[in-house]
């Protein structure tokens, strides 16, 4: 496989976290860099380790796991899910000050998340297992392209994604509106 090629699969790869990056982001009241880092590390440095770890284990373990990655990733997420929901319906009925810090990353909730977005690419390593990959370069590309993916989740705040979905629908009624497209 070529740089580009690897290249895209990390982007690929990388949007599950994205997702969850762009969650913490909104949770934070002001962007926290170091909170910023460390979500980048563990997502990114998962998303690297997993494709090593399903190229070592080659494919004899391929088929077993096909079966069961999505069972994996559905009770870790779902696991996560009503945790955040959970501590969300918690802080509702506490009274919080506005002087509060955002709370610490919980470590726990982190590793959890790290490695349920990063089980699609333990299939992705079973999958080099069968080609020609260089394993240590592949795995390099894809952690750090997730690192930074991560990273911008988390700084990309409610303001901007909110002002960019305006910014789209005033163009969609303007273009609706000049050319008649819907």
């Amino acid at each position: 496989m070529s740089f580009w090629e690897i290249f895209l699969l990390g982007v690929g790869l990388a949007m599950d976290a994205f997702a969850v990056s762009i969650c913490k982001g909104l949770g934070m009241s002001k962007v926290n860099g170091k909170q910023c880092l460390v979500i980048g590390l563990f997502f990114g440095g998962f998303q690297a380790l997993m494709p090593f770890l399903g190229w070592f284990l080659g494919s004899t373990f391929a088929e077993k796991i096909k079966v069961i990655d999505h069972w994996i990733a559905f009770v870790l997420l779902g696991y996560i899910g009503i945790k955040m929901i959970a501590d969300a319906i918690k802080e509702w009925k506490e009274e919080t000050k506005v002087e509060e810090m955002d709370a610490p990353l919980d470590i726990k909730e982190m590793f959890l998340l790290a490695i349920a977005t990063s089980i699609d690419a333990l299939a992705v390593g079973i999958t080099f297992s069968f080609l020609e990959v260089a394993i240590a370069c592949a795995c390099a590309v894809i952690g750090v392209v997730t690192f930074v993916i991560s990273c911008g989740g988390v700084l990309a705040k409610a303001q901007i994604i909110g002002g960019v979905i305006l910014v789209v629908l005033g163009l969609r009624i303007l273009l609706t509106h000049l050319f008649g497209a819907a």
